[in-house]
């Protein structure tokens, strides 16, 4: 959202152009002099969506303090708000990245706080826009349609250089069911996430930071080693509180990190980045797809197209002594610019600037604003990647930008950010209601994040490097990470201007090395104790990679894809593929329900169905799985089992994607983060035992299975 919203009337059945302000309901009479409405509407404010302005006047965006501003509301807290000096978690920052950890956590049933230094969710700018893996993990939450229906959809790329097109061609295509770059304000994703909270009685706790934390001995599973003390900013007041895990998703800048006295390894380049939010007026043919116009003399801007007709323009700012806007400064006032040095302060340039800057680089074409601006910002380019995202005893954890910092180039931050969040909350979730080893299952997020995170850093700058036509060496960080695999080795660019043939081979290598990774698909995990060395034949994709998520079938009138069946937020699933349910198949298939009936089977000893969703994908359509599952003793299958129909043709179907083997079926688990944890042929059940119990918990008391049709659901 770039601006306040407009009133609209639906009094022909499609949105349209209203009059005044049809939302405000202050005491409207329903029946008589004595009715009035019980609700009225909450009290918003208009605010300044930027402190700088063009000469087309101020742009402001309408907030409401009461649903969005938490504890800082300045109409008064709800009754049900009770925050207690005991957490499981304390989550530090309510960006992206600790308000989806809080959206997780929430649906795990994890007593948490968060808290934020700002007073309100951000009203504008920053990043704004969301991969398919991003809104994979969202659905699994239950929020991604509010999010990929907010804005503009990319699937289509534009890149020019020196007034001539590039290239321009279909882009982030992939098998997810988002095909896409979904455009969404990062102001918007957090009022979603704030509003789920609120429906699950959080709220974010605003205006408050740490002053300072200890992390004491570890006395089991129950215990609370943490200390931390709060302070409210706009109160002074103080308070102790004790939790189990900390998280940091508190910025760049993070508290936490120091703290920690992690080093933030990395560079900070000599790239800055003028950062517009506006709508403009342009010649260029593509000013309203995504893509690039780079200039071999004056460097680059990134087109993206945003709601409404705005367009987000990234504009490479040239601060030297004989740059664009040196030379206009010297133009306008020589005694005054030669008395500050000659020099240009970056964050003194000026929102004319940076339009005349990108006039530079899209020469011959030209732009200019055709609206206040909604959002401006002058920003400097760093790559860093905390050396370790955890303490050593995985109580304190860091996330977002507190663990890494990179370049806008594949919109990296935020969907970084979401792998980050749904990596680490199913794990501390579980670790915190002691359904998981924390010794072996904590040092897991570190490992699996970091790895990726030092990866973005190679495959966003080589593509910044590309755009701005720069040489500033990229980031290494092979001497920290000698214990990982050798990352892929990153590309080289040598600007050549005048060569589009260079160019379109950079592009064609690049785009063809990286293009899941740009999509957030491909992101494998290294070996550990949640990821098996060696993975099984069962199935053809490895252990560590995005769970395959093909189309099915749930129901006579209802189809849909693999993963809504493997919703929930600590949910471990076992997706048992069992072929037609007769022939070899089925003696497997019922051999598997006995030994998982034993109360000395894994699913028994960890918690059954109260934590494991059992999927069985069969090839029958519904009546004949109804009729194959009522005897031979999988009668218990079914009563416990979302059965998915695997119906489509066989060069698609859910079996053929997974390659799985019609004679032996295949189990295999998808963590509640849509990995691929491991799998084994559906006789080998036994390996189940030993993979579970090397980090799961045991429960006190044996899970049963329930003898009714579809008794969990």
């Amino acid at each position: 959202m770039a601006k306040s919203l407009s009133p609209s009337t639906f009094h022909n059945g499609y949105r349209q152009a209203g009059k005044g302000t049809p939302w405000v309901i202050e005491s409207r009479e329903i029946g008589g002099d004595d009715d009035e409405s019980h609700w009225i509407t909450p009290p918003s404010s208009e605010v300044l969506s930027s402190s700088v302005h063009n000469s087309l006047g101020l742009n402001t965006m309408r907030t409401w303090p009461t649903i969005y501003d938490g504890t800082s509301s300045p109409h008064g807290l709800p009754k049900w708000w009770k925050p207690t000096n005991e957490v499981d978690v304390l989550i530090c920052g309510a960006g992206p990245a600790g308000l989806q950890i809080a959206v997780s956590l929430v649906r795990q049933g994890v007593n948490f706080r968060i808290i934020d230094k700002a007073e309100q969710p951000l009203i504008a700018g920053r990043a704004d826009g969301v991969q398919p893996r991003f809104l994979e993990t969202l659905h699994s939450w239950g929020l991604a349609t509010e999010v990929h229906e907010e804005g503009p959809l990319i699937e289509r790329t534009a890149i020019y250089k020196d007034g001539k097109k590039l290239m321009f061609n279909t882009s982030h295509q992939s098998d997810s069911r988002y095909r896409g770059l979904h455009i969404i304000t990062q102001g918007q994703l957090e009022r979603i996430y704030v509003r789920d909270l609120v429906r699950h009685q959080v709220l974010v706790e605003r205006q408050s930071s740490i002053v300072d934390f200890e992390v004491g001995p570890d006395q089991g599973p129950s215990s609370y080693p943490i200390s931390i003390r709060l302070r409210n900013e706009k109160t002074g007041t103080e308070e102790t509180i004790r939790s189990k895990f900390l998280i940091g998703s508190d910025g760049g800048a993070s508290m936490i990190r120091k703290k920690l006295q992690i080093p933030f390894d990395g560079v900070s380049t000599d790239i800055y980045w003028g950062i517009l939010d506006c709508k403009f007026e342009s010649d260029y043919p593509h000013a309203w797809v995504f893509g690039s116009v780079i200039s071999s003399e004056h460097g680059g801007c990134v087109i993206i197209p945003r709601e409404d007709g705005y367009i987000r323009l990234y504009t490479q700012l040239d601060t030297s002594t004989t740059g664009t806007t040196a030379q206009s400064r010297q133009a306008k006032n020589s005694s005054e610019f030669q008395e500050s040095g000659g020099h240009v302060d970056a964050h003194s340039v000026t929102a004319d600037e940076v339009l005349q800057q990108a006039n530079k680089i899209f020469a011959p074409y030209k732009l200019k604003f055709a609206a206040p601006l909604s959002w401006f910002t002058v920003w400097k380019i760093s790559e860093r990647v905390a050396r370790s995202f955890s303490s050593l005893d995985c109580r304190v954890h860091l996330a977002g930008d507190a663990a890494h910092i990179h370049s806008v180039m594949g919109a990296f931050g935020l969907n970084a950010s979401i792998m980050d969040s749904a990596n680490l909350a199913w794990k501390i979730g579980m670790c915190a209601q002691n359904k998981a080893k924390l010794s072996t299952l904590g040092p897991t997020y570190d490992s699996e994040r970091r790895y990726h995170a030092n990866r973005i850093i190679h495959v966003s700058g080589s593509y910044l490097r590309f755009i701005c036509n720069s040489t500033f060496p990229l980031a290494e960080f092979s001497h920290v990470n000698k214990e990982w695999p050798p990352l892929p080795e990153p590309q080289k660019y040598q600007p050549s201007a005048g060569n589009p043939e260079e160019d379109l081979k950079f592009l064609h290598t690049f785009f063809g090395r990286n293009g899941p990774f740009l999509l957030g698909i491909d992101a494998d995990y290294a070996p550990s104790v949640i990821v098996p060395a060696t993975s099984s034949a069962a199935i053809a994709p490895r252990n560590g990679v995005r769970a395959p998520n093909p189309r099915v079938c749930f129901d006579m009138s209802k189809t849909g894809y693999l993963y809504d069946a493997l919703t929930g937020a600590a949910q471990l699933h076992l997706v048992m593929f069992a072929s037609d349910l007769q022939g070899p198949i089925r003696n497997r298939l019922k051999k598997l329900a006995q030994a998982m009936s034993d109360p000395s089977s894994f699913f028994r000893r960890f918690g059954g169905l109260d934590r494991f969703n059992l999927v069985i994908v069969t090839k029958c359509v519904p009546h004949e799985a109804e009729s194959l599952l009522q005897s031979d003793g999988l009668e218990v299958l079914r009563g416990n089992c979302t059965i998915v129909y695997d119906d489509r043709a066989p060069d698609e179907d859910a079996h053929t994607c997974y390659e799985v083997d019609h004679v032996r079926g295949a189990i295999v688990f998808v963590r509640p983060d849509l990995w691929i944890g491991t799998s084994v042929f559906m006789d080998q059940v036994d390996l189940l035992d030993s993979y579970f119990e090397a980090w799961l918990v045991p429960t006190e008391e044996k899970s049963t299975m329930t003898n009714g049709v579809n008794g969990h659901k």
